[in-house]
């Protein structure tokens, strides 16, 4: 996962301070330059290590800090908010054009994901309610025309395409039509090379003097570190962004980047692309993102996933089957239907304060595949009343999933000791209604699943 590095080495020097009752000037120099390490083996811009180290040692060492009753909290809690600093302080949206339609340049090199985060932006505009058009201005990788048709059909956004004429007429025809058909918004999947080079730069720049785009975003892989910082700096001073994408957030990278990018081109990260499936994208906070690399979660973001798919009759019908003790093996997966839908466990306990500690080889998503073959295996009756699958049934039940008897009974034992969990849930006679309404609001029906009750 991204900044796992930089976060455990943040944690280990935060765990020392607080171990201390009182803190010296000393001391707080000491974890500084330990913080400045960590953030230099993240791939951290050097100039902006050392002036982020020398804002948190000056505030550090007063005696506000000092003498405090927990001088250590008093630490993270500037690291946090310097670290909030360094990454643009407020979430930066897109800009809106005073006349519709509002155009978005996309840019980058090739490879850094553009096409596939054109798509992903579009799904995301219409989930919150605009009409986006793609257009195909990428007209010299091959199939690059037809990948952004794949992928916009996947992501239910239509597309504007003229074959391989000049791309600067292509984005104004894509403009007159989103204006006939009503198309609020306009992103241009515009070419990209393998280095940055005089012709790629000279139809970006006739593209942009020509239309005025609202926004140019430029898109940067974030595994290659301060090369995408470097790529952002060239593009800003020949084409001026306004933003940046940053790809790959859910790789083993370093983070670099995504602490370096503003404070050496001033451009916010607008979006940050955490998977490959299309609706993998988010908007970047940098108060959440600090909170995540400083180990305390980021809840906001994990409400906001988990109300995305939030379907609040099936909420309403799950908690009447847990009132009833009826839950069957039919509802656990449509819970790990629900989990699956927001991401990956670990992506999921990232967010959750303390929970983002639990090393990845301790959890496994692929049991949920396991539980999925396992219950898909079974009849009706089976998966409504699990209490009648014998030995003769188990070892069916293996078969017909390609598993063993041995995971049909981890699956059995789990599920028991999950319906035994949710009848503490169960209102009990003469419970506050207060409480009852309450509960419905759960995204996941009854408090979401524990993966440790899973064997994760």
């Amino acid at each position: 996962m991204a900044f796992e590095g930089l976060s455990e080495k943040l944690s280990a020097a935060f765990k020392r301070l607080r171990s201390k009752g009182k803190l010296t000037e000393s001391d707080v120099k000491e974890t500084m330059r330990e913080i400045r390490l960590a953030l230099l083996e993240a791939d951290v811009n050097y100039k902006v290590a050392k002036d982020f180290v020398a804002k948190v040692t000056e505030r550090a060492v007063g005696s506000q800090v000092l003498e405090s009753l927990t001088p250590g909290q008093q630490v993270v809690k500037i690291v946090n908010e310097e670290m909030t600093a360094l990454m643009g302080a407020a979430g930066e949206r897109l800009n809106r054009a005073k006349r519709p339609p509002s155009v978005v340049m996309m840019c980058g090199l090739q490879g850094s994901g553009k096409t596939t985060h054109a798509a992903k932006l579009g799904k995301l505009l219409r989930k919150q309610g605009h009409r986006p058009l793609l257009v195909a201005c990428d007209i010299y990788r091959p199939a690059a025309i037809e990948q952004l048709k794949v992928l916009a059909a996947q992501a239910e956004v239509p597309v504007f395409e003229m074959g391989q004429i000049q791309p600067l007429k292509i984005a104004g025809a894509a403009i007159k039509h989103a204006r006939d058909y009503g198309n609020d918004y306009v992103i241009l999947d515009t070419a990209g090379r393998l280095h940055i080079d005089d012709a790629l730069m000279d139809e970006l720049k006739g593209i942009k003097e020509s239309l005025q785009p609202s926004d140019i975003l430029l898109v940067v892989d974030s595994m290659t570190g301060q090369d995408a910082v470097n790529v952002a700096e060239s593009f800003d001073k020949a084409l001026g962004i306004d933003g940046v994408v940053l790809t790959k957030l859910d790789g083993d990278t370093r983070g670099g980047a995504a602490l370096s990018i503003r404070a050496v081109t001033g451009k916010p990260i607008k979006f940050a692309g955490t998977g490959e499936k299309l609706d993998e994208i988010e908007p970047f906070y940098p108060d959440r993102m600090a909170s995540r690399i400083l180990g305390m979660g980021d809840v906001l973001t994990l409400i906001e996933k988990a109300q995305e798919d939030f379907d609040e009759k099936k909420a309403a019908k799950t908690l009447d089957k847990i009132k009833k003790s009826s839950f069957d093996l039919d509802d656990l997966m449509e819970q790990i239907g629900q989990i699956k839908k927001m991401g990956s466990l670990q992506q999921i306990l990232a967010m959750i304060p303390g929970a983002g500690k639990i090393s990845p080889d301790d959890i496994d998503d692929s049991k949920f595949a396991v539980f999925e073959s396992l219950i898909n295996s079974m009849t009706k009756k089976e998966r409504r009343n699990p209490s009648i699958i014998n030995p003769g049934r188990k070892r069916r039940i293996a078969a017909g999933s390609g598993r063993t008897v041995q995971e049909v009974n981890v699956l059995l034992r789990q599920f028991e000791q999950m319906q035994k969990m949710m009848k503490q849930f169960a209102p009990q006679k003469g419970s506050a209604k207060k409480g009852k309404k309450g509960r419905q609001k759960t995204p996941f029906g009854f408090g979401g699943i524990n993966p440790k009750n899973f064997g994760f």
